[in-house]
């Protein structure tokens, strides 16, 4: 089982590219930014650039590291 906010994170994630959407997206599951959404989105956003540094979702290194730098100031 993943840990709460895990799945709404993700979806965040995915989103980056699309600002209005990812906005949506974080009014739609309040959980993101509470204490247990911030676990979730530092844990899918760690593993997301993890898979960039292997070449994949290359496309998401910029927003993510903006976003991980977000999560740092929190």
């Amino acid at each position: 089982m993943a840990s709460e906010g895990f799945d709404a994170a993700t979806l965040y994630a995915y989103t980056l590219l699309q600002p209005d959407t990812a906005a949506r997206v974080r009014t739609v599951f309040p959980i993101l930014g509470s204490p247990a959404g911030l676990a979730a989105e530092a844990t899918v956003c760690a593993q997301l650039l993890q898979t960039v540094s292997r070449g994949d979702n290359l496309i998401l290194e910029g927003p993510l590291r903006d976003w991980s730098e977000e999560l740092r100031r929190r």
